[in-house]
């Protein structure tokens, strides 16, 4: 488990709703999708003693580091959620829907002049209307009592063209068809009977079912209890069938739906990501210093920021309230994007559940994981806080930490990690092979490193300037507000001296270590500055040093084992990068190949008798005196 995630804690918060629960492993990826109809009892069933579970779910338990769930309204809508997801994370632990199963949707061909009413899997973008997607076995059975109420066709006949080309089907000598084929019904009266399935199939299904109810009473009555189950059955379908399906948006395109929960001045704001119409995921955002807490203000703030950060904008962005400047804003994404863009406050349907349902989990987020969210902020932000407060410096939110590995001068190499607002950005860590240096001299390598860094940085700004480009096309341009190095005065005045040189102008920090390599304070300004160590701060800069330091030796380690292999293996006749690789996949360790006859030799991969010969002589003849 995560030493920030109390899982006992977090059980006792799991509410008795229907939902999607979402298992996380060490490195936040994404381990298992699941669905409960009562998240409070299923979850908790994951973490009780050996209950014959079998080896798998106790190997996906045992790697848990955290989970989080999505509630929903039904377990219907538990069951398309947990589809989408799925399909979008491919979890490794959902095993049972290898199949990529897909739930079905009905179908009318609006396109025809004669629609017909068919099951699917898959939308397109055609002039069809879809509804669903449905779950359970009652589709087909949907689909059936549609046509035999409005008599609608079920043959592929095109219409008007197959006029009379042939006899009628037995569906119309057994009063199941109107027979369109034959002409028997204008097209305008079949259009009708069509539009009365829509409405079925929009929720308009009570006058069906007091229909079908007094025909269920009339066959009880005649004592047709055959019959009057049949009817009972298909009542019950309907109402299945007509269970509202928010999780799924029958248009296809792309959306965000924002809602948001206040109490206080504190506020959790909830995006709802829907693309090609299915819920793939969500992500909740915590709002604070809030100065006038309501709901429009608090939107229209929100839209402004998140979107201005965001690589892709949607068509549409579903709100819970109107924000004031509507129109402004929608002009602004629209630029932005460089297609029309939507600002919506649904206000009935499936939409405006949709917007309910964002609030509700809203809601969620800041009752039950307020303490959360606050120890998370504290360990990031409160952390960097804390940085700037020992510092003296205000407006910290990039750091950017270096640190040199090598073997007694061997395979110099230098690491760079990114921390922003207290995490790791590690899409912007970078890491150096020495080009200069080739001794151990850590300062010259130092020096070295920074230079580039820095250099880089300022000729990719140069360039985004020349070209009219924002800078951040550039994977260097942006400068730390702060400096971190490795070590003490030695490491602060490299640093310093490089971006004098430069002429940049950045606070340089240095991570002080005692005798034991551990931490003890801050070097700024020629001064060591304490830190308490218990300290949300001191963890924040321990954790970028470990980091620094895990990125450079893990760098080095790589460069040192592909130097030993090639020392051993390309100093053979014969044998070549691909040779090599092919000995390595087959021989499991060095050892075994060293003792390799030449006929196993031969075994592996494109190693021919001659070269097989070559290796065998190679460890098997006494070096030379």
């Amino acid at each position: 488990m995560s030493a920030d995630f109390d899982v006992q804690e977090e059980l006792k918060k799991l509410p008795n709703k229907p939902g999607v629960y979402i298992m996380h492993d060490a490195d936040d990826t994404i381990m298992y999708v699941g669905k409960a109809i009562n998240l409070h009892n299923r979850v908790r069933s994951y973490f009780r003693k050996n209950i014959g579970r079998g080896p798998q779910i106790d190997k996906m338990v045992s790697l848990i580091a955290r989970f989080e769930y999505i509630v929903t309204d039904s377990e219907l809508e538990a069951l398309v959620l947990e589809n989408n997801l799925i399909k979008e994370h491919r979890p490794k632990y959902n095993t049972m829907l290898k199949d990529d199963k897909t739930y079905p949707y009905i179908k009318i061909t609006m396109q025809d002049a004669y629609p017909r009413i068919l099951l699917v899997r898959q939308m397109k973008k055609d002039k069809a209307r879809y509804f669903g997607p449905y779950t359970g076995g009652n589709v087909k059975e949907t689909i059936d009592l549609l046509n035999k109420l409005y008599k609608l066709k079920t043959c592929n006949r095109k219409l008007p063209e197959d006029f009379g080309k042939d006899r009628p089907c037995l569906n119309y000598h057994i009063n199941q068809c109107c027979a369109p084929c034959q002409g028997c019904v204008p097209q305008e009266e079949y259009a009708k009977q069509v539009e009365q399935a829509i409405d079925f199939l929009n929720g308009k299904y009570q006058p069906i079912i007091r229909d079908l109810k007094e025909k269920m009473q009339k066959a009880s009555e005649d004592m047709e209890y055959e019959e009057a189950m049949k009817y009972r059955d298909l009542i019950e379908n309907i109402k299945k069938i007509g269970e509202t399906q928010k999780i799924s948006d029958n248009v296809g395109e792309d959306k965000d739906i924002i809602a948001l929960a206040i109490d206080g001045n504190e506020c959790v704001v909830q995006v709802f990501f829907l693309r090609n119409g299915k819920l793939i995921g969500r992500e909740h955002f915590y709002m604070t210093q809030i100065e006038e807490p309501t709901t429009d203000k608090i939107l229209s703030s929100f839209v402004k920021q998140f979107y201005a950060g965001t690589p892709f904008i949607p068509r549409e962005i579903m709100l819970q309230e109107s924000i004031e400047d509507m129109e402004l804003v929608e002009s602004w994404l629209s630029n932005k994007k460089g297609n029309k863009v939507r600002l919506r406050v649904p206000q009935r349907g499936d939409k405006e559940k949709l917007v309910e349902l964002a609030a509700k989990n809203a809601a969620l987020v800041l009752s039950q994981d307020k303490e959360r969210i606050k120890r998370e902020e504290g360990r990031t932000i409160g952390a960097v806080k804390e940085i700037e407060e020992i510092l003296g410096i205000q407006g910290i939110s990039r750091m950017e930490a270096f640190d040199i590995s090598n073997t007694s001068g061997f395979a110099n190499v230098g690491s760079m990690v990114v921390f922003e607002k207290g995490k790791p950005k590690r899409s912007d860590y970078r890491k150096f092979k020495m080009k200069t240096v080739a001794g151990p001299d850590d300062y010259a390598c130092m020096h070295e490193v920074l230079t580039r860094r820095f250099s880089h940085g300022l000729a990719e700004k140069q360039e985004m300037q020349e070209l009219d480009l924002d800078e951040s096309f550039g994977s260097f341009t942006k400068f730390p507000d702060l400096l971190l190095m490795d070590g003490g005065r030695g490491q602060v005045n490299i640093a310093l001296q490089v971006l004098q040189e430069l002429g940049i102008d950045i606070p340089v920090c240095g991570m002080v270590k005692d005798n034991n390599h551990n931490t003890r304070g801050l070097y700024y300004q020629n001064v060591e500055l304490p830190i308490d160590r218990n300290s949300e701060g001191f963890k924040l800069i321990t954790r970028i040093q470990d980091e620094a330091h895990r990125f450079a030796i893990t760098y080095h380690r790589s460069l040192r084992n592909k130097a030993q292999v090639h020392s051993i293996l390309d100093d053979i006749p014969g044998v070549g990068p691909t040779r090599r690789k092919n000995l390595m996949k087959h021989f499991k360790t060095m050892e075994e190949l060293k003792v390799a006859t030449v006929e196993e030799l031969c075994e592996v991969e494109q190693i021919p008798q001659h070269v097989a010969e070559e290796i065998y002589r190679f460890f098997h003849t006494a070096p030379a005196e």
